[in-house]
């Protein structure tokens, strides 16, 4: 045990602080099981931007969500700072014992110094001089040490020396009564039955990530001619739903789709009825994988060991470039990943056939 462990009897509530975009909000799911698995007493809360809220409302193991607003700049100088001071007097009648801080975030450093809690972690990085202690414990991020996501965010637990278990580190994520009731409904007007279709999100907010129209229309055309029902979704997202368009155009049948017309809890119950997802690396892929759906992911630019699939049955298809990961928005900044483009329809559905075979579905 570390000489500077702390005393989980005496936390009493948590707050977990991530305020990044809806997957990496998602990926610290984990952290809340595994602080519930140590202190089952402590009431844990979360911090995240309002429209990532969805994915960590509902958590089993978390007590309240309170979120931040990207809107608030919008109200003006005054209306801003009315919404932050009424933000922190709910958190500071909160009293935390402990706050975890998962992102290198300014804002949680003065968080943490407002709201004065008996200890706070945080990773290493440069905070300035006014917040250098802010926390009273920092873990390190190795560079160069490529692990998964989940796994750095864990990290923070074992810094206060919280081991987690195995069983405790899988995603977390309940669509709720509401959006399956509205989504059995939806599916059954399409003629869709739960476990009978495979779902394809072709999308994503960085279209840099995707796969070429061409390229994917060939594999729904490949499925569907085999009787493989099809169900395409997207983003409300004038560029996906546009590209969502060219792939439809260059169908030679038919497909169902729900592309934009889904909430992101209505997105979470399409996905954990569907016999298999197909996508790229975004925030669907990582639903599928806390909902333990059987998922076949494209990766580029971004890297697959710290954001692939996390502990679900899947296929993740690469081209082995020596370029790759490069974190960068095509090749040259062209909006276009050779990478991705290099990737045949035919190795798609190779995979594909390759997971339902060994899931048996």
């Amino acid at each position: 045990m570390l000489k500077d462990s702390i005393d989980l009897a005496a936390v009493k509530r948590v707050l977990v602080i991530k305020l990044r975009h809806h997957g990496d909000v998602l990926l610290t799911s984990p952290v809340f099981s595994v602080l519930k698995q140590h202190a089952p007493h402590a009431e844990l809360d979360a911090l995240v931007y309002h429209d990532t809220r969805d994915m960590i409302t509902l958590h089993p193991a978390v007590s309240q969500v309170f979120t931040i607003d990207r809107q608030w700049k919008q109200l003006g100088a005054f209306g801003q700072l009315r919404a932050e001071l009424a933000l922190i007097s709910r958190l500071r009648a909160r009293h935390y014992d402990l706050i975890v801080h998962l992102t290198e975030h300014k804002r949680g450093a003065w968080l943490t110094r407002l709201l004065k809690p008996r200890w706070a972690v945080a990773r290493s990085g440069n905070y300035g001089k006014f917040f250098a202690k802010s926390f009273s414990h920092r873990y390190p991020v190795v560079a160069g040490n490529r692990r998964h996501t989940v796994e750095l965010h864990l990290d923070a637990l074992r810094r206060l020396g919280i081991q987690p278990a195995a069983d405790a580190r899988a995603l977390t994520l309940v669509p709720g009564a509401n959006a399956e009731a509205l989504v059995a409904a939806k599916l059954a007007a399409l003629g869709l039955q739960a476990g009978g279709y495979i779902l394809i999100h072709p999308t994503s907010r960085w279209l840099f990530k995707t796969w070429p129209v061409e390229h994917m229309a060939a594999l729904i055309d490949a499925l569907t001619e085999r009787g493989e029902q099809v169900l395409l979704t997207a983003a409300p997202d004038k560029d996906e739903l546009a590209m969502l368009e060219q792939i439809r155009q260059r169908l030679t049948r038919p497909v169902a789709s729900l592309a934009g017309q889904l909430t992101l809890k209505e997105l979470a119950a399409v996905i954990d009825h569907a016999r298999l997802f197909v996508g790229m690396d975004s925030v669907p892929m990582h639903m599928a994988a806390a909902l333990q759906t059987p998922t076949v992911a494209l990766f580029g630019p971004s890297g697959d060991i710290e954001w692939g699939p996390w502990q679900v049955p899947h296929r993740l298809l690469t081209e082995p470039l020596p370029c790759r990961p490069c974190g960068r928005d095509g090749c040259g900044g062209g909006k276009i990943s050779e990478c991705l483009t290099l990737i045949r329809p035919e190795r798609m559905l190779a995979a594909m056939d390759d997971l339902l075979a060994e899931v048996g579905a």
